[in-house]
């Protein structure tokens, strides 16, 4: 299999020549928590001043993890890692996702923009909103799935600048780790692996262990 560039530099490559442009496609990795806990909270309190009880809050809130895990491993396989023929079409795949796996040590290009990550984020509710009859049980699920969201760039993040001491987060790291330096036709989960072993995209164990060692 043909290795991809992959520079280890930690500075921000450019991107766009217009200033505007190339400031949009760059976010600290703590932005997305000043936007989204806020909305979060806004859809949790419509819940219970619904009169969701705690239980139902609690069940339709993992649903919405689940959710996202599902929607993080779709996108980034079948969105992020399509593979255009056209040189407009490559273009638009580099911006949105190739950047990323030739400069993955660059700390501005780990968490989505708002610019991408508002508009997608709009989309998704739309379509919870006419999936759900009952849109109690909807402003229980919306802080599940942008939570889910939130857990998976802030690991994301994470995995590329530090040197865990937990176990298991040291998998969920090597998984990644994996996925960009060993083959990217792989390990499409970032935040969970469950996803990939369903859909038998994981990595062989053998992989797992010479990457231990």
């Amino acid at each position: 299999m043909k290795k991809n560039y992959v520079s280890n530099s930690t500075e921000s490559s450019r991107m766009f020549s217009n200033g505007l442009m190339e400031s949009m496609s760059k976010v600290h990795f703590s932005v997305p928590l000043f936007i989204y806990i806020p909305v979060i909270a806004f859809f949790s309190f419509k819940a219970f001043t619904g009169k969701i009880g705690l239980e139902a809050f609690i069940f339709y809130y993992l649903i919405g993890l689940l959710v996202w895990t599902a929607t993080e491993y779709l996108l980034h396989r079948f969105v992020f890692h399509f593979q255009p023929s056209s040189a407009w079409g490559k273009r638009i795949h580099f911006i949105f996702h190739g950047v990323h796996h030739d400069y993955p040590k660059d700390a501005k290009r780990l968490v989505m923009p708002p610019s991408a990550s508002i508009p997608l984020a709009t989309v998704f509710y739309f379509l919870f909103y006419v999936i759900f009859k009952h849109k109690i049980d909807l402003y229980a699920f919306f802080p599940g799935f942008l939570t889910g969201y939130l857990i998976y760039d802030m690991l994301h993040f994470a995995m590329h600048h530090y040197n865990f001491k937990n176990p298991l987060m040291k998998k969920i790291k090597q998984h990644h780790m994996l996925h960009h330096y060993d083959d990217p036709t792989k390990g499409y989960g970032v935040s969970s692996a469950l996803w990939d072993v369903i859909f038998q995209s994981d990595f062989p164990k053998k992989q797992h262990n010479e990457a231990r060692g």
